[in-house]
């Protein structure tokens, strides 16, 4: 397939290098990490799924530099004698089970879930006064690198990771994180700031997030600001209608996500999120996974057909039939290749 000339590339950079312009130019500076992270346990139901899961309610507390705070998040997990993997699914409702996370299907193929809603760490609206965001920006943001919603919703993802890898019962070297849409950027944007992710998992993340921005033939970044400006940092407003001036594109998101793996979800009909372009991303990334002694992203040289998983690297992508959603399919593509 032809592959752009036009797209910037990091060669030569370091990760800490391609993070620092993704940060300034597009999502701005996350908050530092807190000196406390701890949780409080508000109920438990051992027979949850047929008896078959334990569910936790637990808010996560955290003592940070910019002050105190906690958000509610649920920890289902099956009964084992030994350790299990962790999905941290950043979710839109605080459901358990969700029609976007099958909690029992996921429990019985030896997962287990922490999940949180994002509104309950800060509300999807174009306002800093809601939840953490109001701590970390008591005056509002002031500084056109001060990162927005995204930003402060993958530093809540991280904190559940501080509070997981604590745990006996879950395997912290096989901890992933997980998201669908807005949440999937997010969630590549928490692998890049935190290495000890295993996997970063976006589905259907489009504009900001896997697809790459010049040529999107979907949402572009005049359309997502219009409506969505305050997820991103102000710097990001300089490549409205200006995305041949980008000095990077998404690929480099994926390529700060070394050393860990990452996946990349598309569906069919899903053309806001422009498939071709989070496809094309996981192409011009497979260098730079395969330069760091990685498997990279094994692929046919052609666009995929629907249906397609490709699975052999340490990028993954499928393809799947159907609209913008985290399906039970796409969960189970998710777990076939954590599986590996």
């Amino acid at each position: 397939m032809n592959i752009p000339t036009n797209i910037p590339m990091p060669d030569g950079m370091t990760k800490e290098e391609i993070k620092e312009v993704l940060l300034r130019e597009e999502y701005g500076y996350l908050p530092p990490k807190p000196d406390k992270v701890y949780a409080e346990e508000v109920e438990t139901e051992e027979k949850f799924c047929a008896g078959k899961v334990i569910r936790k309610s637990l808010k996560i507390h955290f003592e940070a530099e910019f002050g105190k705070g906690s958000f509610p998040v649920n920890f289902t997990y099956p009964k084992s004698d030994k350790k299990v993997p962790l999905f941290v699914h950043i979710n839109f409702r605080p459901d358990v089970p969700d029609r976007y996370q099958p909690t029992e299907e996921i429990c019985d193929r030896g997962y287990a879930v922490m999940s949180f809603c994002y509104k309950d760490v800060t509300d999807d609206k174009n306002e800093f006064e809601s939840g953490i965001a109001k701590l970390i920006y008591p005056n509002g943001r002031k500084n056109p690198t001060d990162c927005g919603k995204l930003g402060i919703w993958a530093w809540a993802a991280m904190r559940c990771l501080d509070y997981a890898v604590t745990l006996p019962q879950i395997d912290s070297d096989r901890i992933s994180v997980v998201g669908h849409s807005r949440l999937g950027k997010t969630a590549l944007l928490s692998g890049m700031m935190d290495e000890r992710f295993y996997c970063a998992i976006s589905n259907d993340s489009g504009c900001g997030g896997a697809a790459i921005a010049r040529g999107n033939t979907g949402e572009t970044i005049n359309d997502i600001d219009r409506q969505f400006s305050y997820w991103f940092c102000e710097n990001y407003k300089k490549y409205i209608d200006n995305e041949d001036n980008m000095p990077f594109d998404q690929h480099w998101l994926l390529v700060a996500n070394l050393p860990h793996k990452v996946y990349v979800a598309s569906a069919k009909e899903d053309l806001w999120a422009c498939p071709p372009n989070e496809y094309l991303s996981c192409i011009l990334a497979d260098k730079y996974y395969r330069d760091a002694g990685k498997n990279g992203f094994i692929h046919p040289d052609r666009l995929p057909e629907t249906g397609e998983v490709l699975h052999e690297g340490d990028i993954a992508y499928h393809i799947r039939e159907g609209r913008h959603y985290l399906s039970r399919e796409d969960w189970n593509y998710f777990i076939d290749y954590l599986e590996r």
